[in-house]
């Protein structure tokens, strides 16, 4: 597992403590501390104070270790609904209509990978999704034959925005994450991920792999939620970056995302997403999700979407990327750390049994609530 390595700012996650269960922890020149308390026993809590950030930088607690350490690290968020966007970056839209295309047939994806760009080409980088140009280009692939679902969310004026995970089921840094069995397509999403409150405010950043069944999606779009909601297919972490003076959603505009898969084989794939190429601000994506259409009383997390979409050959020409079990999947940011986690199948995966009121029991029995 990669060593963490965080620079300065105000941070927020958990881990689990060995006897006591979730503990909310900050970190404080390199050491970890636990500022679980009556007052806020859930991140909820503290992303919902409008001092979020100086909060967490005062708040007691006790020392439970230097960041070197090994702690069980779970996801940074605990009450919030886990929410993510697709297809906001051009490249990767791209690649998901190939999907389609091919019907989630990865021997299929280069050629026809070959005549969309012979059409195509670069030409919906620059296109701001719902404008009139937008609306030309889309009658053009029409008259083409190649207009898709995915093109719609990519470039037409409603983001796509869809559940990726259960309340309390996403797993963290270090983590075992997991693969559908019924998957052999498939690649890692390094994103960054927002962690914002019921008022739909911003309160900071963090870093989450959006695992894709590429073949699963591919054969209907009906499939989405049986390609990526299963169990240890949403890893986030290893901490929220509070927002304060020296990290604002500027930072995020700009953020430089990178990817490294090593495999057992030998394996090595590095990718990377540049946040500046986005099409739609983060901003807007998080009033596409919340507003008087749709609340959210315990906040959520927003999967921003990733440039990164892997062609790279692994086993045969033409064949493009897949995982393999044991895949060690690193994602990071200069500003956000990194996420590393193994890839396995998710039914090799620990079962996901620590739901909400398990939670509240353990929370209540410590005299928290």
């Amino acid at each position: 597992m990669t060593k963490l390595s965080l620079p300065d700012g105000i941070w927020l996650g958990r881990i689990e403590r060995a006897g006591i269960g979730p503990a909310i922890v900050t970190l404080r020149d390199g050491q970890l501390f636990d500022i679980t308390s009556k007052e806020a026993p859930t991140v909820r809590d503290i992303l919902e104070r409008e001092d979020a950030a100086a909060y967490v930088k005062s708040a007691k607690g006790s020392l439970v270790g230097s960041l070197d350490d090994s702690h069980t690290w779970l996801a940074p968020c605990d009450l919030q609904s886990v929410k993510a966007c697709g297809v906001t970056f051009a490249g990767s839209m791209v690649e998901r209509v190939i999907e389609e295309q091919a019907a989630g047939d990865a021997s299929k994806a280069q050629d026809i990978r070959a005549r969309i760009g012979a059409r195509i080409g670069d030409s919906l980088s620059n296109i701001t999704p719902g404008s009139e140009e937008a609306e030309a280009v889309k009658q053009a692939l029409i008259a083409e034959g190649l207009w898709s679902q995915y093109l719609e969310v990519g470039i037409g004026p409603d983001a796509e925005v869809f559940s990726k995970a259960q309340v309390l089921s996403s797993v963290g840094h270090g983590a075992d994450i997991g693969l559908h069995p019924i998957s052999n397509w498939n690649n890692p999403e390094p994103e960054v991920v927002l962690a914002v409150n019921s008022r739909g405010e911003i309160k900071g950043a963090t870093l989450g792999n959006d695992v894709n069944l590429r073949d699963v999606e591919g054969r209907s779009a009906l499939l989405l939620s049986k390609a990526k909601d299963n169990n240890a297919s949403c890893a986030i972490g290893p901490m929220i970056r509070l927002f304060d003076d020296s990290f604002t959603l500027d930072n995020v505009r700009n953020a430089e995302v990178d990817l490294r898969v090593e495999g057992e084989d030998g394996f090595l794939l590095e990718g990377h997403s540049s946040m500046n190429q986005i099409s739609r601000d983060p901003a807007n994506l998080v009033k596409q999700t919340i507003g008087r259409h749709h609340q959210y009383p315990d906040g959520f997390m927003l999967f921003l979407g990733t440039l990164f979409a892997p062609t790279q050959d692994r086993d045969t020409p033409g064949g493009g990327f897949t995982h393999k079990i044991g895949d060690v999947v690193t994602i990071s940011c200069d500003d956000l750390g990194a996420l590393t986690n193994t890839v396995k199948l998710s039914t090799e995966c620990p079962e996901w049994t620590f739901g909400a009121r398990a939670l509240m029991t353990n929370l209540a029995r410590r005299g928290l609530l």
